[in-house]
């Protein structure tokens, strides 16, 4: 399947929801959703040419006899453990995205279109949250991708205008990240650098199976390395913050690690998680409270230090050891996390 195609010539960037994506119908259970960039003859787009920074897949559900116009939508996050309308997602990555597997082990799959879960009158829909930045001909590729400020041609009242994440003007000492990067910015290019503007798309592919007794539902949550948790008795207080700037480092050290330990509400078993991480991260780790993943690999279906392909045996085993969680999360060195978890 293929999203709404999108234009994006040198050095734009394209940031956008792409409402009412094609989306299997019925009660299902979702075993896989994957993604990439394609140009309009469907062919692959190179990332060093146009960087996918980030595809989100949200659900949200909609008014059978009214227009969006007039009846707002309902928009549905994940199971969190992020605050407000942060990182709400369910399927996503970014740059990563070719090459990492999605799929979920038998028997779990993702609930998805259960009658008793819609509102009555409203109807199940899907979107992508996009972020796409063309590189081709900018003074600095890296640096572009990575939202620097200093290399976009930023409206002149930009810091007058411009509010962060939790509403507050932005400061001027804001170095980089997805406030320079919004719709239609534009990245330097160098001196007499031009190039044909492009159609792209998202091309994705959705494997489920007819939801039944033999499907055992998942949980979705999405933890931030930038969730500063703290609590007021027995209430937990996230306050994730979706991006970060890294400090400068006198001690000589080149690895800066960002960590938090992130309290889980719910216990259960871990069935699969991911990291979505951005250029200059070296690795990710998910401890609880020992090391059980890293760098992306799922958990079940191989060995993250080794790759050790296990044998259905060893997965078991491996589950009943280390595969609960009812403690806590440290995450380290990434942007998010994806975790999917069995209900107790």
């Amino acid at each position: 399947m293929v999203s709404r195609v999108f234009e994006i010539g040198s050095g734009n960037v394209v940031a956008k929801a792409l409402f009412d994506f094609e989306f299997p119908k019925g009660h299902i259970g979702v075993k896989s959703f994957d993604a990439e960039l394609i140009d309009e003859e469907g062919n692959s787009i190179p990332l060093y040419e146009t960087y996918l920074h980030h595809w989100f897949a949200l659900k949200f559900f909609v008014n059978k006899n009214m227009n969006m116009s007039h009846d707002p939508p309902i928009f549905k996050r994940n199971d969190r453990t992020c605050n407000e309308g942060i990182l709400p997602q369910y399927w996503g990555l970014g740059s990563e995205s070719r090459g990492t597997p999605s799929k979920i082990p038998e028997p779990f799959a993702v609930e998805v279109g259960n009658p008793k879960d819609i509102p009555e009158g409203w109807e199940e829909k899907w979107l992508f949250n996009i972020m796409i930045i063309d590189t081709r001909g900018t003074k600095n590729r890296k640096s572009c991708s990575e939202c620097r400020c200093d290399q976009f041609n930023l409206p002149h009242n930009f810091f007058n205008v411009t509010v962060d994440i939790n509403g507050k003007p932005l400061s001027p000492d804001y170095k980089g990240g997805i406030f320079c990067c919004q719709d239609k910015f534009q990245c330097k290019l160098r001196n007499g650098f031009e190039a044909p503007r492009r159609k792209l798309a998202l091309r994705y592919k959705v494997t489920w199976v007819d939801w039944d007794q033999q499907q055992i539902p998942v949980r979705f949550y999405i933890l931030d390395s930038t969730d500063r948790v703290t609590t007021n008795g027995s209430q937990i207080i996230h306050d994730c913050q979706a991006e970060y700037t890294i400090p400068k480092n006198n001690s000589g050290d080149p690895f800066y690690v960002q960590k938090a330990n992130i309290p889980m509400h719910k216990g259960g078993y871990l069935i699969y998680d991911t990291a979505h991480m951005h250029s200059g991260v070296v690795n990710a780790t998910l401890y609880a409270p020992h090391m059980i993943s890293c760098d992306m690999l799922i958990v079940m279906e191989g060995n993250c230090v080794h790759q050790h392909q296990h044998t259905e045996q060893e997965r078991k085993q491996e589950m009943r050891k280390v595969m609960r969680l009812g403690c806590q999360c440290v995450i380290r060195n990434q942007v998010q996390s994806k975790l999917m978890m069995v209900k107790l």
